[in-house]
């Protein structure tokens, strides 16, 4: 099972830059870059919930099950 994270393209989509979300929620740019890049076994839905919020978008926007083949 692997979850891509899709998190760029929404920020695209909401003109909105990492620096702007990681300082709207509270997050450093080092932490957002890493959950961007999938480099992490886990979030925290806290931080889920504020990313979200401040994009205006469902967890299904930023995150995509690639089931196994």
């Amino acid at each position: 099972m692997a979850i891509e994270v899709t998190l760029d393209m929404m920020l695209v989509q909401r003109k909105t830059s990492s620096k702007e979300l990681a300082a709207a929620i509270g997050l450093s740019e080092t932490n957002l870059s890493l959950i961007k890049s999938g480099k992490i076994k886990g979030v925290r839905f806290s931080t889920l919930n504020a990313i979200c919020n401040y994009l205006e978008c469902e967890p299904g926007d930023i995150l995509k099950h690639i089931p196994d083949e």
